[in-house]
């Protein structure tokens, strides 16, 4: 019992951190969509939001959301340790430890999962969009990559699971 109760505390926090930086299910969703509407001629929404909050309950994502999002935070507010903080703050491209990160959420539903992550880290659509707009003020040098991460993530899920039902 214990145990449940402390995933469900982190499952609130991580859904909250989310909710905190501006970042909502149906924008995630949305992502899902983006990578999967050519492949399910009858994907709904409904869907992807489902799929995404199946991706959002794992203890794997919760972790890297609560640790991704805590150090973006810590970097908008210059509590990093030099050259770290000047790193994570700029987004340094050669960094990586961002899509290391987000590799423990696709890893969950296996490797169709890096394909489609690696697709939407590239194309940088709808809110990914938004995130890695730098004259925001606000740091999300793991929060872009962990949105991306959980988008590609519940779309590996669907089709998965759409693989299983043909």
């Amino acid at each position: 019992m214990g145990n449940e109760k402390k995933e469900d505390v982190s499952e609130i926090a991580a859904r909250k951190l989310l909710e905190d930086r501006g970042i909502k299910i149906k924008d995630i969703a949305e992502l899902v969509m983006y990578l999967q509407q050519k492949y399910h001629k009858n994907l709904k929404m409904e869907d992807c939001i489902f799929n995404v909050e199946r991706v959002l309950s794992k203890r794997e994502v919760q972790n890297a959301i609560l640790t991704g999002i805590q150090l973006d935070i810590l970097a908008e507010n210059n509590l990093l340790q030099e050259p770290l903080q000047s790193i994570i703050k700029a987004d340094e491209s050669l960094y990586g430890v961002d899509e290391i990160l987000a590799f423990s959420i696709v890893n969950v539903y296996g490797s169709i999962g890096f394909t489609n992550y690696g697709y939407i880290d590239k194309q940088k659509p709808l809110i990914l969009q938004h995130l890695n707009d730098k004259t925001s003020g606000k740091c999300h040098t793991f929060l872009d990559d962990i949105v991306g991460a959980i988008a590609a993530a519940a779309s590996s899920r669907l089709a998965h699971r759409s693989a299983r039902s043909e």
